[in-house]
């Protein structure tokens, strides 16, 4: 079971991936790129279409949750083909899911739905004192989501009913102990080996490419890709941000004084009260009888403090019950508002400088309050804000206009495409250049617009490489706009051999090592299993899936699939092709059993084991499902980044 979830990893994923991810019962999401038109359709199921314009419109929602939950992330993470083919395969599964739902007739009742609600952290909130929840705000916080009530729980509804299709299946799986202790101690499952191996480094100096070698694997196509030079261009952009509206914008010297006038609360520094206290505490499980006599003692302290105020610090220091301050006279030095328990905080606050309060009860216990000092709120001057204010006037008046600019720069390099110069003129902004840009350049100019891959996939589209003329406002962050053009293009080319000969010889020459180690190391597997007295291996070691001893996971692999039937009377001998890191010789001596597993890990482990069996169940069952209802997504998988370094 372990070797099959190991080799399959990639299946068993895609199972923790129905099973984990939650329903996003607040927002949907969708999206992938614009590769398409609005109308294509990308997906069916049961029938029904997933358009290109439903997936694009859910991407962008998906990028204003995530904006709105944390404003400085990077809407740049969701825009890889890899995560935006991983929603249109949740959409899919969305869709497969209600399709099941509806055929099996499964329903939630009105009572499962008003818990599910109420179990929302951002509807849980809402909720009055009595527990029932704030309609008005429940109604407010969906529109502000661009939702009904009606709609969001028809939705909320039809999500719990879909998600009781897997559910069945993946909770119903079950595993025996013996089954899993048969399936784990297998998999954990331990070996001594012996290992040789043959790195291409030391093969270096016995290789040396020819001319005609050189040649050839310049010319094999599967080489091509090594030695080809992307399209570039030398491009042109403007860019609509805040800090380019702000330059447009002036202020005068009475809108500064206004501004300074109606918000000199925000830069007054805040009022503070200096004080001392006598505390009496009281247990939070003090008997009534007990709280009166505390409160009588207090109140006898209070009326000794009263009569004679400068005696304040002494009896303090003899009777107070707060740790902290009653050897300093139970002074507390100077404290804003917020710092204090609230009764303090309002007692305090509404004391003259060398007043005493009254008893004064909190969740302490009873206070008695001296305010020895007080320091005002302290206005500063205009002149000393008038920089901070100029800023801030700035920073507001720029954030409402360039709203109202956005739409004008959007269809300004619409409609005059050729060039900037209307929009430039317009808003007052910079054209400005980059030469030989291309998709892979984004690294190098990471504080350019140009880095971000959705303003160079337009800019690279083969309408605007064709007609060279401004590509459409493309939104790369909040409150940032950037539209670009091509003025000079190359395409992608093969360069020619003799540019990048080096380049070639050296990966010739690093193939011709690789192959003359794996070669040799062949040669040693075959000589060693004649004569295993002449080997020159390592020492033996203990490996297993969970203690692999530093080895290469392809020598480890090997070791434990290993044929063990002779062992430990006839030794196993394997070779390992390790592709560009050469050849291993492994030899596998005897099997080493599993022994003294803690309890508590054992019992762990049978959990994910039966965790695991029932990811591949409820995965296999959903694959069953998408053929029942004729699912089909039309567009491409991204392959793998590092797909084409994988080893030979």
């Amino acid at each position: 079971m372990f070797e099959f979830i190991r080799t399959h990893s990639k299946w068993v994923m895609a199972a923790l991936f129905v099973l984990i991810i939650p329903s996003f019962v607040m927002f949907g999401i969708s999206g992938y790129n614009k590769a398409m038109d609005k109308g294509d359709v990308v997906a069916k199921v049961d029938g029904n279409a997933i358009t290109q314009a439903e997936w694009d419109a859910m991407v962008n929602k998906e990028v204003q949750r995530l904006r709105a939950q944390n404003p400085k992330a990077d809407p740049k993470m969701l825009d890889t083909p890899e995560v935006r083919y991983a929603i249109l395969e949740r959409m899919v599964r969305e869709q497969v899911l209600n399709a099941a739902a509806k055929s099996k007739h499964f329903t939630t009742p009105d009572a499962k739905l008003a818990r599910t609600l109420l179990e929302i952290p951002a509807l849980a909130q809402l909720r009055k004192p009595d527990g029932t929840l704030d309609m008005e705000a429940y109604r407010q916080l969906l529109a502000a989501q661009g939702l009904t009530p009606a709609g969001f729980e028809i939705d909320v509804r039809k999500d719990l009913s879909s998600q009781q299709v897997l559910a069945g299946v993946n909770q119903s799986a079950f595993s025996t102990k013996a089954i899993a202790d048969l399936s784990l101690n297998a998999f954990f499952q331990q070996r001594e080996v012996q290992f040789a191996v043959f790195p291409p480094q030391d093969y270096m100096g016995r290789v040396s490419p020819t001319e005609a070698d050189l040649e050839a694997y310049y010319k094999d196509t599967a080489h091509a890709a090594l030695f080809q030079q992307p399209e570039k261009a030398d491009v042109e952009y403007v860019v609509l941000d805040l800090d380019s509206v702000q330059k447009t914008i002036q202020l005068n010297e009475a809108d500064l004084k206004s501004y300074y006038d109606q918000n000199q609360n925000r830069y007054a520094s805040k009022e503070e009260r200096r004080a001392s206290h006598i505390l009496l505490t009281v247990s939070t499980n003090a008997t009534p009888a007990e709280r009166e006599k505390v409160k009588a003692d207090a109140t006898a302290l209070l009326a000794q403090v009263k009569k004679n105020p400068a005696s304040f610090a002494d009896v303090a220091r003899k009777n107070s019950q707060d740790p902290g301050s009653a050897a300093k006279g139970g002074d507390l030095d100077f404290f804003g508002r917020g710092a204090m328990v609230k009764p303090f905080e309002d007692a305090a606050f509404s004391l003259k400088k060398g007043e005493i309060s009254d008893l004064v009860a909190s969740d302490f216990g009873f206070h008695i309050i001296l305010v020895t000092d007080i320091k005002a709120p302290v206005v500063p001057s205009f002149e000393s804000q008038r920089a901070a204010i100029e800023k801030d006037l700035k920073q507001q008046q720029a954030t409402k206009k360039f709203a109202e600019m956005a739409e004008g720069f959007t269809n300004s390099v619409y409609e005059e495409s050729e060039n900037f110069k209307a929009v430039v003129e317009r808003y007052k902004l910079t054209v400005q250049t980059a030469k030989d840009v291309s998709r892979e350049s984004a690294a190098a100019l990471a504080a350019s617009p140009l880095s971000n891959p959705k303003l160079l996939n337009v800019l690279f589209s083969p309408d605007s490489v064709a007609k060279k003329r401004n590509t459409e406002a493309v939104e790369l962050a909040p409150n940032q706009l950037v539209s670009a053009r091509i003025v000079a293009y190359q395409p992608a080319r093969t360069l020619p051999l003799d540019d990048v000969k080096a380049k070639v010889r050296s990966a010739v020459w690093s193939e011709l090592a690789a192959n003359a180690a794996r070669k040799d190391g062949a040669d040693k597997l075959a000589e060693w299993k004649a004569k295993p007295e002449s080997a020159h291996l390592s020492s033996p070691s203990t490996v297993s899936r969970d203690n692999p001893q530093k080895l290469d996971p392809k020598v480890v692999d090997a070791a434990l699939l290993a044929k063990a039937s002779g062992l430990p009377q006839t030794p196993e001998w394997v070779g390992v092709d390790l592709g560009s890191r050469g050849y291993a010789v492994v030899k596998v001596n005897k099997v080493v059993p599993r022994t003294d597993v803690p309890a508590e890990r054992a019992t762990q482990e049978q959990k994910q084991y039966t965790q695991a069996l029932a990811a591949a169940e409820t995965m296999a069952y959903y694959e069953f499902l998408k053929t029942e209802f004729k699912t089909q997504i039309k567009v491409p998988k991204p392959a793998p980044k590092d797909a084409k370094a994988q080893p030979n």
